[in-house]
Order: structure tokens, then C-alpha cells, then sequence
């Protein structure tokens, strides 16, 4: 199979293979959940197979009647990869968490649709592309979010995706005055035309409003928080794996790769993030709601990986891509974990858990491990991506900036730490006649279990992944070695 061909499985197996869900759901359930692994599974071994071409500096460009569609480079297969990977375990995850519900066909439809549209936006080489695969995240998420149909479920649904959408409106006005301004909507005709004259701020501006309500950055982030009413494993898609990794996905592609800009904005977004990075990490130190928690710590999180996209240079660009593969493994480990305890214990207020350990010691063991390399404690993969982020801000001047960051990770180990003691390790009195929560489905203990140990295999062997971004970075940069 040749590398155009690759490309077209990565995008087209998920994106139009969802449609066949609903009907394999009418013959079989075991029929429509494993086809739903395998149009992500499928897609992922694509995608594998596209790395060691980009690696070497080829990039395949997909176009259909003299318009240029697609475009895949080291920043695209790595982005697709990382979101086909985590994706995988959330489906296999939800064959042990969803069975009993109600809604299950439009359930691995939406989420299926949801990664190929993920995949569409990754290729794109057209902003017109970008915008539209954007919407169709948007609408995915609303059912997604309001999948339990209850009247403050569905309200909270749509407020994500009023944000969303009105962020992806001023986006495409944005997206309107650069065609107005170079004269194409192709990213690489923009590059070229952008290179005499920097893309105008007013347009910058509401692009951002666009990629900011989607990563949900402070002030645009109160809609992921009250996202947790979803099923987990949307929560952990939604939070870690893809939904909020777009809006930096497509900082990257634009305002890194595509256009030239106003140098004020290496400044302006660092600052941006970093208050939103301080702001909800306050919040998750005072929250008792387990999933608000982990959705704060994700806008906190995010703001380390604005950081290193915006400050520039190689070691903080190596670390932002770091920080996407690190964070999305580790951070929907969490969102798995507390998808175990709520299912099992019917609980979400950390501190009316407790003792947890003891009957749920995989479940225990892997929240640890995924919450040790959110928190950037060595030798784990998220101390790598978290040191080169910081570093890069140092090396940049921004010391400041720096400081706060290092700020916004010492309030991560502290309340990643209060809920683990809370949740797993607080003694609990014994209670007559009290059944004990037990461990969830194998297929939910092994995806949380997998995401743990590949959160460690990320920082013992992480000179793998480094020498990808390495090279991907100065791929973004037009470095020539």
C-alpha cells in the first residue's frame, strides 16, 4: 500500500466507517464494538506505518480536482498517532463501562465520528477543511457530553457547544480575513504569502478566540468542567486524547507551520496561559468533585503546552509535542480510573471516598503512576516534556513566565496527591452489611492499566519519541541539518 493510500485509510476508514455502526449495532453488539476498535485500530496501524516516511522529510500531499485536500507531515502522523492510540483504549474501555446503557449504537458512532473528524482536521491543508471538520467535533461532543439525555446534562452540553461554536464562528471570520489578506486559504500558499507580510493581528485575534474556547482556555474553559456529566470515557476522549488537543494542534499547524505573525504574540499567549494554567490549578486545590478536579488540572495542563508552542525555539517546541503524547496518556489514565470508582462506588465527592486500595489495587496503582507523570516526578514521561517546556521559556528570556509554571507544577503534585490520599489510601470505618466497590471489566482495568505503564515506557525510553519530535520540530521550523 503506498503512502497516498495510508493517508486516505488514516482519514476515511473512521470518518465514513461510523456510519456502518448503528447498523452492525441492529445484528450484534460484540459485531458493532469490535468493528468500532478496528476503525480505529486500522487507522492506527496506518498511521504507524506513515511515521518512518515522514520521518525521513517526505511529505504526501492528497489533492481531487486540482484542490490541495491533504497534507501529511512528522507533526500531522504524530498528532494522529497520539489520538489513534488513546483513542483505541477508550473504546476497548468502554466495551466493560457502556454495556449497560441505553443510546449504546449512537454512542460508538459519535465517538468513532468524532476520531475521524479529529483525523480530518490533522491532514488538512486547507483552513475552509479545517473549519469544517472542526464543526463536526463540535456537534460529536454535544451528544457526547449529553449522552444521559437528563435535563442538566443536556444543558451543560449545550453550553459546551455554544462556546465552542461561537468560537469556531469568530475562528472562520479570522480564517476569512487571511484569504483576504494573501489571497488563498492553503496553508502552504499562505506561508509563502505570509512570509513578505505578517498576518494581520485583528485576524490573529479571533483565530485564537476560536483555538482558546476549544482548549478551553481561561476565560473560555467553564464548559469543560461541567463536561464530567458525560460518560467517562467521552470525558477522557473529550479531556485528554483529542478534543482539547485540537485547539493546540491547530496553533501548532498555523502559527507555527503556515503563517507569520506579529512577534508580540510569543509574549501575549504564554501570559494568556499562564494565568489560565495558575487560575484552574487554584481550582482544582479547592474542588471535591474527582472528575472537576482532573478536568482543571487539564486546563491547567494545557497551558503548559501553549507555553512551549508559543514561545518558540527548539527545546520548548520539542517539549509542547512532548507534553501532547505525555498528557494524553497519562491524563486519560486519571480520567479512566475515576471512570472505575464512580462506576463502582456510585461516588464522586473525594471526600466521602476512601480505602480504595485495598479493593481496587490495579485501579489504585494505575491512577498513582499516571498522576506521578502529570505531576512531572522523574523518571516518568511527563517530567521530560514539563523540564523542556520551562527550559524553553528560560532560554527565551521569559523568566517570569518560567516562574509562574514552575508555580502551576508544584500545585499539581499537591492536589493530584490530596485526591490520590483521599480517593485510595484515607482510612474508612468498617460498616456492617457495607459491600466493598470491587475492580471494574477486564477490558477496563487493562486499558487503565496499559495507559499507566506506557506513561512509564514514555520516560525510560524516552529518547524514542524525543528523536521523532526532535526532527518533527525542525521539520515545523524549516531547520536544515
Amino acid at each position: 500500500m503506498d503512502n497516498l493510500a495510508l493517508l486516505l485509510v488514516v482519514i476515511c476508514v473512521p470518518l465514513f466507517g461510523a456510519f456502518f455502526l448503528p447498523l452492525a449495532g441492529m445484528m450484534s453488539e460484540k459485531l458493532r464494538n469490535w468493528s468500532a476498535l478496528g476503525m480505529i485500530g486500522i487507522p492506527l496501524l496506518a498511521a504507524g506505518l506513515l511515521l518512518p516516511q515522514v520521518e525521513s522529510g517526505q511529505i504526501i500531499h492528497f489533492s481531487l480536482g486540482g484542490i490541495d485536500l491533504f497534507l501529511a507531515d512528522q507533526l500531522a502522523v504524530f498528532m494522529a498517532g497520539v489520538s489513534l492510540l488513546v483513542g483505541a483504549l477508550i473504546v476497548f474501555y468502554s466495551f466493560g463501562y457502556i454495556h449497560h446503557y441505553e443510546h449504546r449504537n449512537e454512542y460508538y458512532f459519535m465517538v468513532v465520528l468524532f476520531l475521524g473528524s479529529m483525523m480530518g482536521i490533522v491532514f488538512s491543508r486547507n483552513l475552509i477543511f479545517i473549519y469544517l471538520f472542526w464543526e463536526i467535533t463540535a456537534l460529536a461532543c454535544w451528544r457526547l457530553i449529553g449522552f444521559f439525555r437528563e435535563k442538566s446534562y443536556v444543558v451543560r452540553a449545550d453550553k459546551a457547544f455554544l462556546v465552542t461554536v461561537f468560537g469556531a464562528l469568530m475562528m472562520l471570520i479570522g480564517f476569512i480575513m487571511v484569504y483576504l489578506q494573501t489571497g488563498s486559504f492553503d496553508l502552504l500558499a499562505i506561508r509563502n504569502a505570509s512570509s513578505a507580510q505578517p498576518i494581520s493581528n485583528i485576524a490573529v485575534i479571533l483565530i485564537l478566540f476560536g483555538i482558546f474556547s476549544k482548549s478551553a482556555t481561561l476565560p473560555l474553559h467553564t464548559w469543560l468542567p461541567d463536561a464530567g456529566v458525560a460518560p467517562s470515557p467521552v470525558t477522557a476522549l473529550l479531556h485528554a486524547a483529542v478534543l482539547v488537543k485540537i485547539g493546540v494542534y491547530v496553533f501548532a499547524r498555523l502559527f507555527i507551520t503556515s503563517f507569520t505573525v506579529d512577534p508580540i504574540w510569543s509574549t501575549v499567549v504564554p501570559v494568556i496561559a499562564g494565568v489560565s494554567a495558575l487560575v484552574s490549578a487554584g481550582a482544582a486545590l479547592i474542588e471535591t468533585d474527582l472528575k472537576r478536579i482532573i478536568a482543571y488540572s487539564t486546563i491547567s495542563q494545557l497551558g503548559f503546552i501553549f507555553l512551549g508552542l508559543a514561545v518558540g525555539g527548539e527545546v520548548a517546541l520539542a517539549g509542547g509535542l512532548l507534553y501532547i503524547l505525555m498528557h494524553s496518556l497519562a491524563k486519560g489514565g486519571l480520567f479512566l480510573c475515576a471512570g472505575i470508582v464512580e462506576q463502582k462506588t456510585h461516588c464522586k465527592d473525594i471526600t466521602r471516598l476512601g480505602g480504595l486500595i485495598t479493593t481496587m489495587p490495579i485501579t489504585a496503582v494505575s491512577f498513582f503512576i499516571c498522576a506521578l507523570s502529570v505531576m512531572g516526578v522523574p523518571p516518568f514521561g511527563g517530567f521530560f516534556s514539563k523540564y523542556l517546556v520551562i527550559a524553553g521559556a528560560v532560554n527565551s528570556g521569559q523568566f517570569w513566565i518560567a516562574a509562574a509554571f514552575v508555580l502551576g507544577a508544584v500545585m499539581t503534585v499537591i492536589y493530584l496527591f490530596r485526591v490520590f490520599l483521599l480517593v485510595f489510601l484515607k482510612p474508612v470505618p468498617a460498616t456492617d452489611g457495607q459491600t466493598l466497590p470491587v475492580e471494574g471489566s477486564s477490558t477496563m482495568v487493562f486499558s487503565v492499566a496499559a495507559l499507566a505503564v506506557m506513561s512509564i515506557l514514555g520516560g525510560l525510553l524516552i529518547s524514542y519519541p524525543g528523536a521523532f519530535v526532535q526532527t518533527a520540530v525542525q521539520q515545523m521550523l524549516g531547520v536544515v541539518r
